[in-house]
């Protein structure tokens, strides 16, 4: 570990404990642990949770839901914004639905989702809404920025629009990609819990919460929260890994290739 990574980490720890250190005298100051708990109260409670049988049903339940919440937006998203940005028409067809997403505030979404859908479904749909214009509009202004020069080149040489699409397209929009999955999935993580927190499906951490919540235990409520927070980081962190894969395997075949030579 160099000076300057040793230096951040320091740095980040310090904040923590400062956060910490705030949360611990606004806790002793309020002396309510209905309102707020200190933080060795809310660490108590949330290895409690962890030693609750049901616990990797909740999580898995949550992380399921967001799973396919955000595959859904990538696929949906990725294609119809790649479409979208080089027909006029489709996104004037898209404008509409893009606004009403955009302008809707998430509970209200979640609110008639319940209306419509079962209790499981809800977090699916909502997540849907909520993180579908974000991967959409990123990548269509991808699509956008690509030169039209390098369209007409794949034209001259004759690519099939396959393979335009495989060599020009994607490799062009793989920086509009990445951040829209990654601005879409840590809104699926958030939107997905506050859907099952209103909605309470058998399983999942925003249902934990509700119910901690009901019953008063506010130290149960933040341990979920932690969890949350958790999740939603290792999620990143997961992405950003496997992004890292194509190319450590590209510097490999580099270096494959230069010992053969």
């Amino acid at each position: 570990m160099n000076r300057s990574t040793w230096n951040t980490n320091l740095i980040t720890a310090l904040s923590v404990l400062i956060l910490l250190g705030i949360w611990q005298i606004g806790a002793v100051l309020l002396d309510a642990g209905v309102i707020l708990p200190t933080p060795g109260t809310t660490f108590s409670a949330l290895a409690s949770v962890v030693q609750q049988e049901p616990f990797s049903l909740n999580i898995l339940a949550t992380v399921a839901r967001a799973l396919q919440s955000f595959l859904i937006i990538f696929l949906v998203g990725g294609l119809l914004g790649i479409l979208s940005g080089y027909s006029r028409s489709l996104h004037a067809f898209l404008v509409p639905l893009l606004v009403i997403c955009k302008a809707t505030p998430v509970m209200s979404v979640i609110l008639l989702a319940f209306i419509w859908f079962t209790s499981g479904t809800v977090p699916l749909f909502s997540a849907f809404l909520m993180g579908f214009p974000v991967m959409f509009i990123q990548v269509e202004q991808g699509v956008k920025l690509i030169s039209p020069r390098l369209h007409e080149m794949t034209v001259a040489y004759g690519f099939t629009p396959l393979r335009r699409l495989i060599h020009l397209v994607i490799p062009s929009l793989a920086p509009s990609i990445i951040t829209g999955a990654k601005a879409s999935l840590s809104m699926v993580w958030k939107v997905v819990i506050a859907a099952e927190v209103l909605t309470v499906p058998r399983y999942g951490v925003g249902s934990r919460m509700q119910m901690a919540q009901v019953n008063l235990e506010t130290a149960e409520v933040l341990a979920w929260t932690l969890i949350a927070i958790l999740l939603t980081a290792a999620g990143d962190l997961i992405f950003l890994s496997l992004l890292e894969v194509p190319r450590k395997l590209r510097e490999r075949r580099s270096k494959l290739l230069e010992a053969i030579r």
